[in-house]
């Protein structure tokens, strides 16, 4: 259960997502819950077939269930391996496990990291590779392949994708890099550059500088984590670039928290921001006749709200997680978001009386299970 209490606008862990809580409903079940379910067939001692079904709350309302992982494993060697199918994309330290929540700390993984990536999962190849080196154990992943994800009037789908992550484990520290690359198409910002290049030259020049289709986004990012036991503390920095409307975004966090029997109090900090133009003086309507120059003006209007609805604010989440039987914890968060730079952050259903860059009160409630 989750409750906000800006009521003219929705919190949503899924930017996909029709409604949430807030503006749609006072307390909603519907932003972080779901049902999973993974089977595992080991064909034959090299050869293994993983498929993970996640139900949960969808764009189009309903709780159908979509494929989260369906490949085919081999091992070449006891370190190396070879996966074809649909994988998740290891762009962060938790991605692989980013809807298991019991295995991680939070109600939900930080928005200002984890929605860097709206396209997580992808239809492709993967390599990984284990080693050790003297008192670290590694692992190198590599991948490439593609994805696409529906929305009431569209989709977004990612092309020619590949990325390398590698992560080092040694003793009780965890280091995490990973780097990739993109092509993004999104249908409905095809058709609105299309139109502006109906304004001739000026529209042209402002389409091919903020058009999506055919440029490369890359994304970078690093984790550090460090638990001894007791406690433990853990923090990301990702940073996602590309020369169109979409621009470069920034997302950190830092949390910590500490074990007292079946109890883990934590404590929470995160950023989002935006690094690039958030405004754009677009086509100078007094070159153009009626009804054009109102159309001018009209379309510069929806380019500006695109790139000011870049999320940048910032967080600070106190919570805490009692594990109450083995496979089963119940998390209590408390999140508070100050919005930045008239941003509207996260939230979608935004009405008329919704006041971008002011701050949000946010209470989670989760039981988490695995069985």
């Amino acid at each position: 259960m989750v409750h906000s209490d800006e009521s003219h606008a929705d919190y949503v862990s899924d930017i996909f997502a029709s409604k949430g809580a807030g503006y749609s409903d006072d307390w909603s079940a519907q932003v972080d819950s779901r049902l999973g379910l993974q089977a595992t067939l080991h064909v034959t001692p090299k050869i293994t077939s993983i498929v993970q079904v996640a139900s949960e709350k969808r764009y189009d309302g309903s709780y159908a269930p979509g494929i989260e992982w369906a490949n085919i494993q081999y091992d070449l060697t006891p370190n190396f391996n070879l996966r074809v199918g649909r994988m998740v994309q290891g762009t962060f330290m938790a991605s692989e496990h980013r809807k298991i929540n019991y295995a991680t700390p939070w109600v939900r993984p930080p928005q200002e990291v984890y929605r860097l990536i709206p396209v997580a999962y992808f239809d492709g190849v993967d390599m990984r590779y284990q080693y050790a080196a003297g008192e670290t154990t590694n692992e190198l992943r590599l991948s490439y392949g593609g994805g696409s994800v529906d929305y009431p009037t569209g989709s977004i789908d990612a092309s020619d994708s590949w990325g390398i992550s590698h992560r080092t484990q040694w003793g009780a520290t965890t280091l995490f890099a990973s780097y990739g690359e993109l092509k993004v198409s999104v249908d409905e910002l095809s058709q609105f550059f299309d139109i502006y290049r109906s304004f001739g030259p000026p529209g042209e020049l402002i389409a091919n500088r903020y058009e999506v289709e055919g440029k490369r986004s890359s994304v970078i990012s690093l984790g550090v984590g460090y638990d001894p036991g007791p406690w433990f503390v853990m923090g990301e920095w990702a940073r996602s670039t590309s020369s169109s409307v979409l621009g470069d975004n920034e997302g950190s966090y830092l949390t910590a928290g500490y074990r007292i029997a079946s109890w883990t109090p934590f404590v929470g900090i995160s950023r989002a921001r935006v690094t690039s133009n958030t405004s754009e003086e677009g086509l100078n309507a007094a070159l153009y006749p009626s009804p054009f120059a109102e159309g001018a003006v009209l379309l510069n209007d929806i380019l500006n709200d695109v790139l000011a609805s870049g999320m940048q604010q910032r967080g600070v989440t106190l919570g805490t997680r009692w594990d109450l039987r083995p496979g089963m914890a119940l998390t209590a968060q408390y999140d508070y978001i100050d919005m930045r730079s008239d941003s509207p952050g996260g939230l979608i259903n935004q009405q008329p009386k919704f006041d971008p860059g002011g701050h949000i009160n946010l209470f989670s409630l989760a039981l988490d299970f695995v069985f």
